[in-house]
């Protein structure tokens, strides 16, 4: 049992909001949801397989990364880093979410098996190569937050030419912003040591990445609001209340940036951001101004 919470605790609990990216095509495909409850079955399951597979990469880069997690001050605590949990043990779990990962996926649709296993391919990438290579790596997290969104699409029997535009780039803004906003923190917190526990750092500095930021959070911003404004987004939901949701937008971008100046937390902002309670109560306050705008 010790060994079964140490693989849990591996694989991430507290990421596994991010795949709540998965189901929201579940949410915003009104005319596929209404009348038909089984597209929310679906919707969790795929996000139960992304749980499964998001963890089995984690397992891989903790074990990828022993050494380099050994010297930061916060990672060394991880059940492998820590020797909490063997590397054989902690391998075995990985390869077991993994497989049932594969199995659901591919059980949910073809195109869907086929969009989670371009999401491994391109975690295995990263980890091996990809986050070597400076504003490469960041493409590459948000990249894997699109494949969510589009795994989500196809798991709910969206074609592709259904899955909205607007949906896609919003949701490749946001996960663009949260990958910089990491770089920042781990380049603000291990300052002239940020390269020992991350090598590409060496590439960053705190003005580009700033720059990068403001400038993300911007175009997120205007792509989110053009969203509930747009002709398409009027025609399908029949209603204009959708922009009643840009607020929550603009606040919880606000919010992340003024966790990103805390310098008293060591912690990842995205752990931060998901145990903030002003940040929190903004998602929730966003997804029921969601729920009454398309479902009234």
């Amino acid at each position: 049992m010790n060994t079964l919470r140490q693989l849990i605790r591996t694989m991430r609990p507290g990421q596994w909001v991010k795949n709540l990216f998965v189901a929201a095509p579940a949410l915003f495909a009104k005319a596929h949801a209404e009348g038909h409850p089984e597209v929310f079955l679906r919707a969790g399951l795929a996000m139960g397989t992304f749980i499964l597979l998001s963890g089995a990469v984690y397992v891989l880069n903790d074990v990828l990364d022993i050494e380099k997690d050994r010297a930061h001050p916060v990672k060394r605590t991880r059940p492998v880093a820590s020797g909490a949990l063997s590397i054989q043990s902690a391998v075995a779990g990985g390869l077991l979410a993994l497989a049932g990962a594969v199995m659901m996926g591919f059980w949910l649709g073809i195109a869907f098996g086929a969009i989670a296993i371009g999401y491994l391919v391109l975690n295995v990438a990263y980890s091996s190569v990809l986050k070597h290579i400076a504003w490469l790596d960041v493409v590459s997290i948000a990249t894997g937050f699109l494949l969510r969104i589009l795994a989500g699409s196809f798991a709910i029997g969206l074609d592709a030419n259904e899955v909205s535009i607007y949906l896609v780039v919003c949701t490749f803004l946001v996960a663009l912003f949260l990958a910089l906003g990491k770089r920042r923190q781990e380049l603000s917190l291990l300052g002239d040591d940020s390269h020992a526990h991350r090598s590409v750092l060496r590439d960053y500095t705190l003005r580009h990445l700033d720059i990068a930021l403001v400038s993300v959070a911007c175009l997120t911003a205007a792509a989110y609001t053009l969203y509930t404004l747009a002709p398409q987004t009027l025609a399908y939901f029949g209603t204009t209340r959708l922009v009643f949701t840009t607020p929550f937008v603009f606040v919880g971008i606000g919010r992340f940036l003024w966790l990103l100046r805390r310098r008293d937390d060591p912690r990842s902002p995205t752990d931060a951001m998901v145990r903030d309670l002003p940040f929190v109560l903004n998602i929730v306050g966003w997804t029921a101004v969601v729920m009454w705008a398309i479902y009234g």
